[in-house]
């Protein structure tokens, strides 16, 4: 009886699936029609990725990822213009599979902004959104903030790249109040000026979906960390933000202060990016007596400041005796020397939730190679979690580097944990945070 019940489960699900294929649209002969409609040349490319995507029958029931990327390097590329986006959008409207769609790395200019904004405002399937390192600049991100108060569905956004300046910026802050749905938001290296980021600060108090957003190097011309102080106060308020990406933001020791004085207030942030900023042993001091008692902070990057082996001596003491929840630590390129770094050894040993750590761009002493050479060894460091590999040369040990990190390259690209999809560079590196996404 119970095998019955399941043959004809199966011929059922079966069902479903020819009947959602039967459905399928072909996108590559819509996308032809569109273009003889409009009167233009089709796009090689375009049109080689959308057969290619017809013939992936697997992920169609659970919706696709269109891959339109500038910088694929294993097909001939012509890069998407604004008349080839107006003329794929009008294929995609009403394509419900749809779910994705990567345009990074083309040229497509505030006229592809306009024709991105009117595709927003009616699609309600687009879940994955990727503009970054196109021309779009304020008028193309105004039309496409203004276009994300109607929509209910896109997740995830990244304008990354894209010189949004001022104004771009504050209608991004402005939208964010009246949606509920966007939860991963990119506008690292958007020109980004203190208005801006004060604005999106404050908007991040009243939404309570975005749960990543990243703010990284943004024109900032004062001195007294305005906006540091700004995104603390949002900390004390909001409890929804699980990842914050603050790189290149000039902060020293005092915006430090301050961030760790609202983490104490704050049980959910996840992921804290201070890379490339002007942070010191003294502001280091802040941050491991948040360590203490903080229990929610599992990734905290760290890479190119100046923490130096003092700094690196005040996060091993805290994580070696107190801290039990963080899972990944990158500081590279702090001037750390062997004792630092040798201490940060010592902590892995008796800190069993640490399994990532990063340390290329510091001083390895040979005490140091044979630590970190041993944590190997030993297994209590997994090669794939940090960013060296010892060798040996004439019996002794040094340390090679890897191109693992928190970051490969500038742009937010994680390489541990579940991603929202396998190429799209999601945000949210530990598995458990993506999960809830």
């Amino acid at each position: 009886m119970a095998s019955h019940s399941a043959d004809e489960s199966c011929l059922q699900n079966q069902h479903k699936i020819k009947q959602v294929m039967s459905l399928r649209p072909n996108l590559h002969q819509q996308y032809v029609q569109a273009c003889q409609n409009l009167g233009q040349s089709e796009n090689p490319f375009i049109a080689h990725m959308l057969q290619e995507a017809d013939k992936n029958d697997e992920t169609w029931s659970n919706g696709i990822t269109i891959k339109i990327a500038g910088n694929n390097h294993l097909v001939p590329v012509q890069r998407v213009t604004d008349d080839n986006l107006q003329a794929l959008t009008s294929v995609l409207h009403n394509t419900a599979f749809v779910t994705g769609l990567d345009l990074r790395f083309n040229v497509l200019t505030d006229a592809g902004g306009k024709h991105m904004a009117k595709f927003l405002e009616n699609n309600s399937t687009l879940r994955y959104l990727n503009l970054m390192l196109n021309d779009i600049g304020t008028r193309g991100a105004v039309l496409i903030a203004e276009a994300l108060r109607k929509n209910k569905t896109l997740l995830y956004l990244r304008m990354t790249g894209n010189k949004i300046g001022r104004q771009g910026g504050l209608a991004f802050a402005t939208m964010l109040p009246s949606n509920s749905t966007l939860e991963r938001l990119d506008l690292g290296d958007c020109d980004l000026d203190t208005e801006c980021l004060i604005a999106l600060a404050t908007a991040l108090n009243l939404n309570q979906s975005v749960k990543a957003i990243n703010l990284n190097r943004p024109l900032l011309h004062s001195q007294r960390e305005e906006t540091t102080v700004h995104v603390a106060l949002t900390l004390k308020i909001n409890s929804s933000l699980l990842e914050l990406h603050l790189g290149k933001h000039e902060m020293k020791n005092f915006g430090v202060q301050q961030l760790c004085e609202a983490l104490y207030m704050n049980s959910t942030l996840r992921y804290l990016d201070l890379s490339c900023n002007k942070i010191t042993c003294d502001g280091i001091k802040f941050l491991a007596k948040l360590l203490e008692w903080n229990e929610t902070l599992q990734i905290l990057d760290l890479n190119a400041n100046r923490i130096e082996d003092d700094g690196a001596i005040y996060l091993s003491e805290a994580l070696a005796s107190y801290n039990n929840t963080l899972q990944a630590l990158s500081v590279t390129s702090n001037n750390i020397c062997g004792k630092g770094l040798l201490a940060l050894s010592d902590a892995m040993k008796r800190n069993t939730e640490l399994s990532y750590i990063y340390i290329w761009g510091n001083t390895f002493d040979e005490a140091t190679c044979m630590a970190y050479s041993e944590l190997l060894q030993t297994g209590r460091l997994k090669p794939n979690c940090t960013d060296v590999e010892p060798f040996e040369v004439d019996g002794h040990i040094h340390l090679a580097e890897l191109s693992h990190g928190l970051k490969k390259h500038y742009y937010w690209t994680p390489s541990f944990g579940e991603e929202m999809d396998k190429d799209a560079n999601a945000s949210l590196a530990i598995a458990p945070v993506s999960e809830n996404l």
